[in-house]
């Protein structure tokens, strides 16, 4: 069976530098202190004889958790994102010590950077947000396996990321491209005809664009299936979220754009499906539980027994599917328009959204003004950088540029 020519696929193997081959897997954990990064360590703790982490990092927000975790896993190095939470993180530190010796601190906007590039096995990159690039970047350019979670790095870089990675060094974390992963091993490249996205429609599904104009952050924030932090359930009730998630598709697949469809689930039981050209669609379903796709990316090849609950085929249960309503939720045929255009457009679409959701949450935008204001952005960035002549320094100036002016428009 032929692979699949991209980034991350199942049937490719890629085999990173191991300093201890036979013992647990040695992981390094971007993010600790998140969503991604405490179920993650929940999936290490009940696998201790096959996962071992070797070091944290966290942005400095919560500092007594980060210490508290790195005492409970033993690891030998923490790091912070915010260097004027080094001294509070040392204070906690040594309060959970109790005699043991304190780890190692590494402060500052590169110390995530820094410990993506130490000797272990694989890379749980769970930043938020495009500061997740160069971690990325360091990871893969040690060799490493990239557990990816932090889908705003490729978004923003993928021809920087595209030009380092090896074939198969990428395993996704977000539940819908772990489905695809997996679907994507029942065919071969020449028999895939899509790629079919599942979205559960967040807090809004149904409602009109008219209907939307007053919501209000807390509505925006009741997301009903998934628990995860405000920028993502935000990102998720405007649909932003599966736009970045079809660029994503089209990164790590080499899908064309027209061939990667999104539809609305509600369930989130299926997670995405493949539709194959003899007419057949493989799906991956399992109950929303971010565990599973986390051990999966953790424990490729190999599975992790008991990650998260299967689903129970002892009760009735009803899965729907709806057609995307592109008038209301216009975000995804923005984030399609803006991953041809390539460059340096994906960067400026998601700094601009990352402002922009920052002011509704603040009460300074209305919720329909947070992809309009992206659009507007998008339309005034024009033709990007392009090929492969991009640097990480063209991306840095985009956002900077696109952070700007979305901040001006969101004020008025």
């Amino acid at each position: 069976m032929e692979p699949m020519n991209s980034l991350a696929h199942p049937q490719l193997r890629f085999t990173p530098v191991v300093k201890n081959p036979s013992g647990p897997r040695e992981l390094v954990i971007l993010g600790s202190t998140g969503s991604i990064g405490t179920q993650a360590i929940d999936v290490v703790l009940r696998n201790p004889d096959r996962f071992k982490v070797v070091a944290l990092s966290a942005a400095g927000g919560r500092v007594d958790l980060l210490a508290e975790q790195a005492f409970q896993l033993g690891v030998p190095t923490v790091a912070v994102a915010n260097a004027d939470a080094a001294p509070a993180l040392r204070e906690a530190l040594a309060a959970k010590a109790a005699g043991r010796p304190l780890p190692e601190i590494l402060a500052g906007p590169d110390a995530a950077t820094e410990l993506a590039g130490m000797e272990c096995h694989s890379v749980l990159n769970g930043i938020t947000g495009s500061i997740g690039l160069r971690p990325t970047l360091a990871a893969l350019r040690a060799g490493r396996v990239l557990v990816l979670a932090n889908k705003e790095s490729l978004i923003v870089g993928g021809p920087l990321v595209k030009a380092v990675a090896k074939p198969g060094q990428i395993v996704p974390v977000d539940s819908e491209h772990a489905a695809l992963f997996q679907a994507l091993a029942g065919g071969t490249r020449a028999e895939v005809r899509k790629l079919v996205v599942t979205a559960s429609g967040g807090p809004f599904r149904g409602r009109t664009r008219e209907q939307l104009a007053g919501v209000t952050t807390e509505d925006a924030l009741a997301h009903p299936t998934w628990a995860m932090g405000p920028v993502v359930t935000v990102n998720s009730a405007t649909l932003v979220n599966k736009g970045l998630e079809v660029i994503e598709a089209h990164l790590l697949y080499d899908v064309p754009f027209d061939r990667i469809e999104v539809v609305v689930h509600p369930q989130s039981v299926v997670h995405s499906m493949v539709e194959f050209t003899d007419g057949s669609t493989l799906a991956q379903a399992s109950p929303p539980d971010m565990r599973m796709p986390i051990a999966l990316g953790l424990g490729w090849p190999d599975r992790v027994p008991d990650a998260a609950p299967g689903c129970d085929w002892t009760k009735a249960a009803t899965w729907e599917f709806f057609p995307l309503d592109d008038e209301a939720f216009p975000a995804v045929a923005l984030a399609r328009e803006v991953g041809t255009l390539g460059g340096t457009a994906p960067a400026v679409f998601n700094a601009a959204n990352e402002e922009c959701v920052e002011a509704f949450l603040k009460g300074r935008l209305a919720f329909t003004g947070i992809v309009d204001t992206v659009a507007k952005v998008v339309a005034e960035h024009g033709t990007p950088a392009a090929g492969t002549s991009l640097t990480v320094e063209d991306v840095l100036h985009a956002e900077g540029w696109a952070r700007a002016r979305a901040q001006e428009l969101a004020a008025g």
